[in-house]
């Protein structure tokens, strides 16, 4: 049995497993998908990781090889409505406990995280999504935010919230996807992440739950937390810390250190600060280097200094645009944003489906081994390819077996370090339901 068949046995396993006991998935235990239909929930789960970005119906059909018995949109929308939301994400982790992390450093798991936002149907009545006419829409439009975690080294998604756009709140995502993260016991995890998720409460979260974090800050934050002039510096300096939601010296526990007090304002969230515990204390490594002239990047982590230089924290904190590059392979090669719903909660379960599917294109194309040859760069897998040839070889069952990983090893593509681009931003609006052809 080759590598890329036994990872499509052991997701068609889980599918198995979890339709043989619905119980835990389903709205109504004991009585959800217990009689004989057209639609079986382990094809339902099966359909949606396999479903492409034509309208519904015809997806059935492709789904059930055109048969006339194919079971209509509303029997879908029916068995689809029996399902609890979390279902397909924890398919998602239960697939991917069968494979091994790769680490870095021999014990550490490089975790990215990250959010990204995909537009849905316009519903003027989803306050919570919804955005008024504006210079960006004349028509307004809805938005729903994704804050995955990203195993950079192994590249698959390990976790992720959803947030509607108007209750957008990165630091309260990043904590809960901290604290339910399930460290193996030899692997250490170290979260990554941009300047947008820098907060005390996000470092107290990650020092709570002992586990390494390594996030970008912006100048203005990180002169606060120095309380000097860092501009035109590379700093590389450890410091202590008291967190407090007050500046009254008096109601200082250690009025002799008040040269390391930082106020937390009352609006902020600092779930670790309360009347029986008003102090919160911190110890941070502040790592600052020059990427250009007069350009300078700021790293706020808890990674020893002995092991982890300034050059290396560099290097890892570079890593984390491959979250970026994910997001683009979801959105765009698996058509993650051609939704075939218009309630948040449906759109949930197939952004959790989707990214099965990568995970599962992810594991095969890893086992790759790409031949090195005397040319001017070195060779990676063409991952748009891999991803369709890998979703051809799980949506279908053929009489002749598919050759999935010398297909993949054919389609390659150089490396060419050191290329930038400048980042478009434009509002994609969302692909209407029934004019769609694939």
């Amino acid at each position: 049995m080759s590598f890329a068949d036994y990872t499509k046995s052991l997701l068609l396993n889980d599918i198995s497993s979890m339709a043989r006991n619905p119980d835990p998935f389903v709205k109504h235990p004991g009585r959800d998908f217990t009689r004989s239909r057209k639609i079986s929930m382990q094809d339902l789960l099966e359909f949606y990781i396999c479903m492409e970005s034509g309208n519904l119906q015809h997806e059935l059909l492709k789904h059930f090889d055109f048969r006339p018995g194919t079971a209509t949109v509303s029997a879908f929308h029916q068995q689809r409505s029996k399902l609890k939301p979390e279902t397909f994400l924890f398919l998602l982790k239960q697939f991917n406990s069968h494979f091994q992390p790769q680490v870095y450093k021999g014990s550490y798991r490089l975790i990215a995280c990250d959010g990204s936002e995909f537009n849905i149907s316009l519903n003027e009545k989803d306050a919570d999504s919804y955005h008024p006419p504006s210079g960006k829409s004349k028509r307004g439009f809805n938005m729903l935010h994704v804050i995955p975690l990203y195993d950079i080294l192994s590249k698959c998604y390990v976790d992720v919230e959803l947030q509607p756009i108007r209750r957008k709140n990165e630091f309260r995502a990043f904590c809960s996807l901290m604290d339910r993260f399930e460290a193996n016991d030899n692997t250490k995890p170290i979260f990554i992440a941009d300047r947008g998720f820098c907060s005390y409460n996000v470092f107290a979260h990650a020092i709570e739950n002992q586990v390494h974090f390594l996030i970008r800050a912006k100048d203005s934050y990180l002169s606060r937390l120095l309380e000097e002039d860092i501009s035109g510096r590379e700093l590389d300096v450890s410091l202590q810390r008291i967190f407090s939601r007050t500046r009254s010296k008096k109601k200082m526990l250690h009025p002799e250190c008040s040269q390391l007090y930082r106020y937390v304002c009352s609006n902020v969230d600092f779930d670790y600060i309360s009347k029986e515990n008003p102090e919160y204390s911190m110890r941070l490594r502040v790592v600052r280097f020059q990427i250009a002239e007069d350009t300078y990047e700021n790293i706020i982590t808890n990674l020893p200094e002995d092991e982890f230089p300034p050059e290396e924290i560099k290097t890892l904190y570079n890593l984390r645009w491959n979250i970026e590059l994910s997001f683009r392979d979801l959105k765009q090669t698996i058509a993650t944003e051609q939704f075939h719903c218009k309630t948040r909660e449906y759109i949930g379960m197939e952004i959790y489906a989707r990214m099965i599917l990568y995970n599962f294109c992810s594991f095969i194309t890893a086992c790759i081994v790409i031949d090195k040859k005397n040319t001017k760069h070195i060779y990676q897998v063409n991952y748009s390819m891999a991803i369709k040839i890998c979703h051809e070889f799980l949506s279908k069952d053929r009489d002749s077996p598919l050759p999935v990983e010398s297909l993949i090893g054919r389609y390659v593509l150089p490396i060419r370090l050191g290329r930038k681009y400048e980042r478009r931003k434009r509002l994609q609006p969302p692909a209407r339901f029934a004019y769609r052809f694939i």
